[in-house]
């Protein structure tokens, strides 16, 4: 027994002393709920096939054109199932690295922004002064800010931002204030009483400070000499064809007591025509270079210009799964979930990804880890240089030395300081912090953010941010992932981090057109996870669990086809349902209200709103025929050689005073439009659906014709009228006028499409 008691109390000094915890998440009633939806999905391809097989379908082509679709529900429904089935989540607790701070690594942080227009400078600057104030060493932490938009007003933004947080970190660190970024702290009043006279006084004198921060930038811009910098290099420089401008804005080493805060350096990586940027992902990749030879942190973090540092102690959170393991293997990066400040009430557009992440981003995390989701996101800077988990990529074992500068300058280039601080960070010193000054280096720096730096080399290839897609961040996490290394998933409380969802109807749709543009670029890709998995070390759970996105684009024909087989059904007096009066009816009806009732259920326990899961509901509707359709015929033009691939910056909303993230001059909630062609197939099938309703409606009064066999029946009905409730936005848009209206250019294309579906209907 004192044995027993010895054994336990150790195993509890154990658990005390761990930096994490990996928690299973038990879901057996969800379980059941899975294969119930999967038998009555099996149950329907079985009766469709029987009937086709038999004879029995008074409609064959639509009967075999259901089976192929439904086939691929039951497809994608499995992999939503495999990707659900072992869900985890991580604790941690940072409160036990206070014994551990000469471990703590240096971090880098990268922050991107690419259109002063549609991402305001004062964005950024929120986002960089809230990550500047985080709680971790200032001397091991530096924030690199990439403008791809090449713009003077936010090298001055930051600029000023800098001597405003010689008083902002200070004021944070003192009060121990929550949120770091003055926009949201400021929108609200402080709580405080009589004795806090000395805050109240500090809180007043910030907050005007910020203010006229705030009345600087925003009356700087159409300017190109500001007061208090020096902005010669953008005089003549063109967004696409420019050299490279980097100033670094504050050297931490230079700090005084009081001051201190980490280093910011602005980076506007050189453009030409003659070469390709590759987009986000090419920015990541300079800013890799970059602070490889000025501070080389073996931890990077990437965040969006939009998105805080919702919690001071993110820093620390993040290094408790990257520290806590037992082997590195486990953390290769660590990924925050990506939430919204200022929602909109119900998320009227379905883009809060807010049950996405807490049922498929913790089944994720329960196979080898969560997906890169490209903001948010810690990186160990060895990982992004190829090493594999047990150093064979290209690196000898650590037992044998660091890798020869040869194999360095093959895989990162010819650049020495470069491929020194290379192999220092591969070698697996993580505590090494170079004590140089910054501006020594600034024409190194420059040096690997050339255009033509990556030629002859393997960035974006085996090394760096991957190329090859316009969402490189699935394609850089999937990479990592397919070199043997997993991932963690972070859930702090308050959330971590926090962004700005877009509003609007064009904003959100252009969003998900993006992403699903890229997702079916990598599926037609050699880095097709399938394939990856069976050539690379991508676990085969994995590789189903990144299909369940992969495969976003690629619904779209499969379920435009399945929403107009009601439509040409009613209109050609043919049926692809099981009449009320048949046996099989049973199983569609069945299906319909417990796949329904699952999917509600969901929302439910994610403690979500039923508005809103009926919102999401008719966006997933919308996306599917809208943007997913649009990024299909945009991937399959391009494989064709017909077209290129565009990368669409999403408008970022200006942070307001009142921190609720809403649009000035328009209701944020109502979906507004434009003459853009994301609208036109929806619009489409809306006056489809209305017309399908209206003459089969006559025909039932007037003919009789629910009375002829192979006629209609009341699924098909049910279908239409479904779909119309699905894309009432662009009901009440036909109609609507101004932004809430749509156009009449979109409206004349719309109704031609529908004319061409009518005369075919009537000839069949």
């Amino acid at each position: 027994m004192p044995q027993c008691a010895a054994s336990l109390l150790r195993s509890a000094m154990v658990r005390a002393k761990k930096l994490q915890e990996r928690v299973p998440l038990r879901r057996t009633a969800w379980k059941l709920a899975d294969l119930v939806v999967l038998s009555l999905l099996l149950a329907l391809i079985a009766h469709r096939a029987a009937s086709l097989l038999d004879g029995a379908a008074v409609a064959p082509r639509c009967w075999l054109a259901a089976l192929v679709c439904e086939a691929w529900f039951a497809f994608v429904w499995l992999l939503n199932i495999n990707c659900k089935w072992n869900p985890v989540r991580f604790e941690t607790h940072p409160d036990r690295l206070a014994e551990r701070t000469d471990e703590l690594p240096s971090v880098d942080i990268f922050v991107t922004t690419a259109d002063p227009e549609l991402e305001p400078p004062v964005v950024t600057v929120n986002t960089v002064l809230s990550l500047l104030a985080v709680e971790y060493p200032a001397s091991k932490l530096a924030c690199y800010v990439s403008d791809d938009g090449c713009s003077a007003l936010t090298c001055y933004a930051l600029c000023e931002a800098a001597t405003f947080a010689r008083l902002w970190v200070p004021f944070c660190r003192r009060h121990s204030i929550g949120v770091r970024a003055p926009f949201v702290y400021f929108s609200s009043s402080p709580e405080t009483g009589a004795a806090d006279q000395e805050f109240l006084r500090d809180w007043t004198f910030i907050k005007n400070e910020y203010e006229k921060l705030i009345s600087r930038i925003e009356n700087a811009e159409g300017s190109l000499v500001w007061h208090g910098c020096e902005f010669t290099e953008f005089l003549g420089a063109e967004r696409r064809n420019h050299p490279t401008i980097i100033k670094i804005l504050w050297d931490n080493s230079k700090s005084t007591t009081g001051e201190g805060f980490p280093s910011l350096i602005y980076i506007s990586r050189e453009k030409s025509p003659k070469y390709h940027h590759h987009f986000k992902a090419g920015a990541m990749n300079v800013l890799t270079r970059v602070s490889a030879v000025l501070t080389n942190a073996p931890i990077m973090l990437n965040v969006d210009c939009d998105m805080f540092a919702n919690n001071p102690q993110v820093v620390l959170h993040a290094m408790c799964l990257l520290l806590g393991f037992d082997d590195e293997i486990h953390s290769g990066f660590v990924q925050a979930p990506q939430i919204f400040y200022g929602a909109l009430k119900d998320d009227p557009f379905g883009n809060q990804t807010e049950v996405m992440y807490k049922k498929l981003g913790y089944g994720f995390a329960g196979l080898q880890g969560v997906y890169y989701n490209g903001t948010g996101c810690f990186h160990r800077r060895k990982v992004i240089y190829g090493v594999a988990p047990d150093c064979t990529t290209y690196v000898k074992p650590r037992t044998k030395g660091s890798p020869s500068c040869k194999e360095l300058q093959m895989k990162l280039g010819s650049q020495k300081e470069l491929i020194e601080t290379a192999r220092s960070v591969i070698s697996g010193d993580m505590l090494a912090v170079p004590n140089i000054n910054l501006s020594s280096r600034v024409e190194v720096a420059k040096e690997v953010s050339a255009c033509s730096y990556e030629t002859g080399t393997c960035w974006g290839q085996e090394i760096g941010w991957a190329y090859g897609s316009t969402t490189e961040d699935i394609l850089t996490g999937q990479r990592i992932h397919a070199a043997g290394w997993k991932s963690a998933l972070m859930n702090t409380n308050p959330p971590a981090f926090l962004g700005s969802a877009p509003t609007g109807g064009p904003a959100s749709l252009i969003q998900y057109k993006r992403w699903a543009t890229g997702l079916l670029e990598i599926l037609m890709s050699r880095n097709n996870p399938i394939l990856l998995s069976i050539i690379k070390r991508l676990q085969f759970r994995q590789c189903l669990a990144y299909l369940v996105i992969g495969v976003w684009p690629m619904r779209a024909p499969f379920e435009l086809c399945y929403s107009l087989l009601g439509p040409y059904c009613i209109l050609a007096n043919q049926s692809f349902l099981p009449k009320a009066s048949e046996p099989g009816f049973s199983i569609p009806l069945a299906l319909f209200l417990t796949y329904n009732i699952y999917n509600f259920m969901e929302y439910m326990d994610c403690r979500v709103s039923a508005r809103a899961w009926w919102n999401n509901q008719r966006m997933q509707r919308i996306i599917s025929s809208s943007a997913w359709l649009l990024a299909f015929l945009t991937v399959l033009l391009k494989t064709l050689g017909l077209s290129e691939t565009v990368f669409e910056v999403t408008r970022k909303e200006k942070s307001s005073s009142n921190g609720d993230g809403s649009t000035a001059g328009a209701d944020p909630g109502r979906f507004t439009f434009d003459s853009s062609s994301v609208f036109i197939p929806v619009t489409a099938l809306v006056i489809l659906n209305i017309v399908a309703v209206a003459v089969g409606a006559w025909r039932m009064v007037f003919t009789a014709a629910e009375g002829v066999h192979g006629g209609p029946g009341v699924g098909e009905f049910v279908c239409c009228c479904w779909l119309v409730l699905c894309f009432w936005p662009f009901v009440t848009g036909i109609v609507g006028k101004g932004i809430y209206g749509i156009p009449w250019s979109v409206k004349l294309k719309a109704g031609l499409l529908v004319a061409a579906f009518v005369h075919f209907c009537r000839r069949n």
